[in-house]
């Protein structure tokens, strides 16, 4: 080969690359990091992970399993011991009978929704969600040639879909709903009568309907005696409806790469078959760690991590208002405060970008998550501790009042 030479002309990118757009987080990302190998002080709000590890009884679980020599191939739905495990959690956490048969372990939630999505979508199909929703839900959709409707959706239904939404605008070629409940960006859930309603929607034009349930486990609802109360899972609806949830959040695995998905067992051939051919198996050393995630201990730690977020949530909140950002509906659950910026800015990426520089303060412009009110809102993460929130709003309060 002539050195030099000019590499022959490959053929040009798929067509579905054009609906792909990266995450403007990863802008500000971007920035924020370069700003932070120049010396500034950088407070990062803007990544959508806990800021807690797994427990010591998880790592030590994946390093026993590392020694055991558990590092080959397992069967593509995952080992057995944890899809019975999943499936007692079901049982222990919600009251709910769930058969092991029906769990398939995959590669994060990512994975569940590929496999998910593969067995449902055709081209041309369309698939309603929520604006503002998670990016990557509607790209998923995408790459199997499908198109998904955003349904503008403001503080006065929750941001969250409704049942009247979704028969107002189920259209010839819908078919079907994705709904995360609680919700990023938001943090906002979808009530139980809620839930039914939509489930009936979609079943009157023969849909299906899945639930993002990823962020079960961080909600803030209490009872009188001062007790977390637990979510309704939406797989009491009927054998008809797909969940997916994930190791990453609420047991603070995300790097691991572990979640489930629990589909209709008329589906179970499609989701096995798929699940060998996009992944072969989840990652086996992180299945064997996570079977110590149900334990008394590791729960117990949990769910002291959940009162943690529960505190930050309220401080953050109030310490926002007090500062004049829009919150008209107080995040349930997840890690995420939605906000109205329209009081500072009529640009909220641009909002973002000079909060950064001027305040070391990295947040995530609305126009990630659709296009409902996307220039008036950004998205704060409390994935800090309570001294570092408490810096992030000395800093806010410093940078409006310039």
């Amino acid at each position: 080969m002539t050195t030099g030479a000019t590499a022959p002309a490959l053929p040009p990118l798929a067509a579905r690359m054009a609906d792909i757009e990266s995450f403007y987080a990863m802008e500000i990302m971007r920035e924020a990091t370069a700003l932070e190998a120049a010396g500034a002080s950088i407070l990062y709000l803007c990544v959508g992970e806990p800021d807690f590890t797994a427990p010591a009884a998880v790592m030590d679980a994946a390093d026993a399993a590392a020694r055991r020599g558990e590092t080959h191939y397992t069967v593509a739905l995952g080992i057995e011991p944890l899809r019975q495990a999943i499936a007692g959690f079901y049982r222990t956490r919600y009251g709910f009978a769930l058969s092991a048969d029906r769990v398939a372990v995959t590669a994060g939630a990512s994975g569940a929704l590929l496999i998910a999505f593969g067995t449902m979508v055709n081209p041309g199909d369309e698939w309603l969600m929520p604006d503002p929703t998670y990016p990557c839900n509607r790209r998923f959709v995408s790459l199997y040639g499908g198109t998904t409707r955003l349904v503008p959706c403001g503080p006065e239904n929750g941001y969250q879909l409704t049942p009247e939404l979704v028969r107002r605008h189920w259209g010839p070629r819908t078919r079907g709903v994705m709904i995360a409940s609680p919700s990023n960006p938001t943090g906002t859930t979808v009530a139980p009568d809620a839930m039914r309603g939509i489930h009936a929607a979609v079943r009157e034009h023969g849909g299906a309907l899945l639930v993002d349930e990823i962020y079960h486990g961080l909600t803030y609802d209490r009872d009188a005696a001062g007790r977390f109360v637990e979510e309704r899972t939406a797989l009491e609806l009927g054998e008809d409806v797909f969940v997916v949830n994930s190791f990453s959040k609420y047991f603070h695995m995300t790097g691991w790469r572990l979640g489930w998905l629990v589909a209709p067992p008329s589906h179970h051939k499609a989701v096995e078959k798929l699940a060998q051919n996009l992944f072969i198996c989840p990652p086996t050393i992180a299945q064997h760690a996570a079977l110590t995630c149900f334990t008394p201990d590791s729960l117990a730690i949990y769910e002291a991590r959940r009162a943690e977020f529960a505190a930050r949530r309220d401080y953050l909140v109030g310490a926002l208002r007090s500062l004049g950002f829009g919150i008209p509906q107080v995040p349930q659950g997840a890690f995420y405060v939605y906000a109205d910026v329209s009081r500072f800015s009529s640009d909220s990426f641009a909002f973002c970008f000079d909060l950064l520089k001027g305040a070391g303060v990295a947040i995530t412009p609305g126009r990630d998550f659709g296009d409902a009110g996307a220039a008036a809102h950004v998205r704060f993460t409390y994935t800090v501790d309570m001294d570092s929130l408490a810096e992030v709003v000395r800093r806010l309060h410093n940078y409006l009042n310039r």
